[in-house]
């Protein structure tokens, strides 16, 4: 399960990337208008590619899904996702399961128009109401129209990858931690290894100077030794 996760997060970057690039041209206009969007808000450009991979950003913090069709960003739109205690969880996920009008066997069977199941558990995409905050019980919520359009060039198995700034600054901030640490270890090893390498070479010497003194002591013994036996 992990192989595959990983190959479609590499190529989750290469689209994302893409995307940024394109953001100079054509779909520049779509990024601007992308983040001045107020709550129910949408921007969908009609002339944008209508073939290749499609990919869709959910963004937590910033409270906006992005659309990319083969690396462009095609469409944009305001939601609202998960409240506190019932936060979306973010990842990478692809539509496992489409219907046009669903109802939540969780939730006193309340409608979710254009439902684009994420998660066994009940998470999905579909049309809902937008109060310009995170206010739904862990779903993502789009504007009626949008769900709509979004729904009618989606599949099962179209890539989903939701994002949080605040998850991602704190792993930030372990990797930093992370690395300080480690470069202080090796600092710490290092500096031990150079105090045990300098108490080898004054070993040395001090053994050093000890034979020596030793042989001149056995020589004058040995002097001494052979004097006696000629008396």
């Amino acid at each position: 399960m992990l192989k595959p996760l990983l190959a479609l997060g590499f190529l989750i970057l290469a689209w994302t990337s893409a995307g940024a690039q394109a953001a100079t041209g054509p779909s520049s206009t779509i990024a601007e208008r992308a983040a001045a969007l107020g709550p129910g808000q949408y921007v969908w450009n009609p002339k944008g590619p209508s073939t290749g991979p499609l990919l869709l950003t959910i963004d937590l913090t910033a409270q906006r899904v992005m659309v990319y069709r083969d690396g462009v960003l095609i469409a944009a739109s305001a939601i609202s996702t998960g409240s506190l205690g019932r936060e979306t969880p973010s990842g990478v996920f692809t539509i496992l399961e489409k219907q046009v009008m669903h109802r939540s066997t969780t939730y006193d069977d309340a409608p979710m128009p254009y439902m684009q199941r994420l998660t066994s558990k009940g998470i999905a995409i579909h049309a809902g109401d937008l109060p310009g905050y995170p206010a739904s019980h862990g779903c993502i919520r789009l504007p009626n129209e949008f769900a709509k359009q979004l729904f009618g060039i989606t599949q099962v198995g179209t890539p989903v990858m939701i994002t949080n700034d605040a998850e991602i600054i704190e792993q930030k901030r372990k990797q930093n931690e992370f690395q300080r640490a480690s470069e202080e270890y090796s600092e710490a090893m290092a500096d031990q290894q150079a105090a045990a390498n300098r108490a080898l070479i004054e070993f040395n010497r001090a053994k050093a100077e000890h034979e020596k003194i030793l042989k001149q002591h056995e020589a004058e013994m040995a002097k001494y030794r052979s004097e006696i036996s000629r008396k």
